[in-house]
């Protein structure tokens, strides 16, 4: 299966692929330019932000939960407004947001890192039905934050050291115990950026460098990967009207010279069925 090109957009770092469901639409965001896109149908829009924007839940038809550079925001796509919801290490100004996803039972997960990718600053929080709090501190860069079909358990990535976790998770979708090492990409060389999960459970994660995104089953065997024009894959998200189309983002800073389809977002279509994204409850 080829790849195509969705949005000729070219971000300097794109990242947070988000379906949205009901609007039947592709979000997404370049870190580095501080914008949010939208594409359905024929026609593509943004909104600019003052700081970085890297992440959405969907809460309605019309709001999304997007992750800032220093908290989460309600935002009203139908006006561009936004409302205050969390502070998100507001107090730090050596941090930004990083990769996020809503998981099943309505919270909204959401990585931290530094701006220079500084070992160890990183973190990744949950925001559930007001309260946000820190589940993991002292990753570089958090990445592949994702769930399985059933709620049971999360997977998380931290870049910088090239491995994936997978913890189990309580019935209200907080951690229960600790994270067990899922995947170690370091061998192969492989850098594990953002992820999603399919409807059967397989895992799905595109690899910074690589120019791909690999598939691998629930016990971490590698099924098969798809290759990429652009080197600097950065997350993949499951969308169209049937949830067989496979989305990905790239970056275009920090990429080969030469290479015109960084930074740009693709499709495939897969005969792979994946998860409806799941609404963030407030």
């Amino acid at each position: 299966m080829a790849a195509e090109v969705f949005s000729e957009t070219a971000c300097a770092l794109g990242e947070g692929p988000l379906w949205h469901p009901e609007r039947g639409s592709l979000f997404w965001f370049d870190i580095k330019g501080h914008r949010m896109y939208e594409l359905g149908g024929e026609t593509e829009r943004h909104w600019q932000f003052d700081r970085a924007v890297s992440a959405a839940g969907w809460v309605d038809h019309d709001r999304l939960l997007v992750a800032t550079a220093r908290d989460l925001v309600l935002f009203d796509l139908t006006d561009g407004t936004h409302g205050h919801l969390a502070e998100l290490e507001a107090d730090k100004p050596e941090t930004r947001c990083n990769d996020g996803r809503a998981d099943p039972q309505g919270g909204f997960w959401i990585g931290t890192m530094g701006y220079d990718c500084e070992t160890g600053m990183g973190a990744i929080y949950r925001y559930y039905r007001g309260e946000l709090r820190q589940l993991f501190s002292g990753i570089s860069i958090p990445n592949a934050i994702s769930f399985t079909p059933d709620g049971r358990h999360a997977y998380f990535a931290d870049t910088g050291v090239q491995k994936v976790w997978r913890v189990a998770l309580d019935d209200d979708g907080w951690p229960d115990g600790e994270p067990q090492l899922f995947l170690d990409l370091k061998p192969e060389g492989f850098a594990p950026d953002g992820a999603v999960v399919d409807a059967v459970g397989n895992f799905w994660n595109a690899q910074w460098g690589a120019g791909r995104v690999a598939c691998y089953a629930p016990d971490g065997s590698f099924q098969h990967a798809f290759k990429l024009p652009a080197s600097l894959t950065t997350c993949p998200a499951f969308g169209g009207p049937s949830l067989t189309t496979l989305f990905v983002t790239s970056a275009a800073d920090g990429a080969p010279e030469g290479q015109t389809a960084a930074g740009k977002t693709f499709m495939l279509d897969t005969l792979v069925t994946g998860q409806r994204e799941h609404r963030v409850i407030l």
